[in-house]
């Protein structure tokens, strides 16, 4: 069962058929051929057929290629300990990044102020 995301119509949290219980964030379930068959067809919303389906359905090769797709969609491309410095083009003099100077800490006035906004 995919996931629990309302925003893109997965609402479904738990399904049962012919005993057994699916249950969304629980990963991937080996059921017979004609589970499958089944589970294929139910959408998000019961008698729905607007709805997205509420099953990826496939081999366990395929599985794999979308369990190994998504972790690559996960991972960010550079983490935010590793984040490049970036300078605007200046016209006087073009600055390398070691050149640039370090960013200035907030004050407790500055954060004060973001807190009263909310931030």
């Amino acid at each position: 069962i995919k996931d629990h995301d309302p925003r893109r119509g997965h609402v479904l949290r738990r399904y049962t058929y012919r005993g057994i219980r699916f249950q969304a964030g629980n990963g991937w379930y080996r059921v017979s051929e004609e589970v499958g068959d089944y589970l294929k067809g139910v959408h998000q919303r019961a008698n729905d057929s607007h709805s997205p389906l509420a099953f990826d359905v496939c081999t366990e090769k395929e599985a794999r290629a979308i369990d190994k797709k998504e972790a690559l969609q996960e991972q960010p491309k550079r983490p935010a300990d590793q984040a490049r410095r970036v300078v605007a083009r200046d016209d006087q003099k073009q600055r390398s990044s070691s050149e640039m100077p370090e960013p200035k800490q907030p004050t407790s006035d500055s954060q004060d102020k973001q807190q009263k906004l909310g931030n």
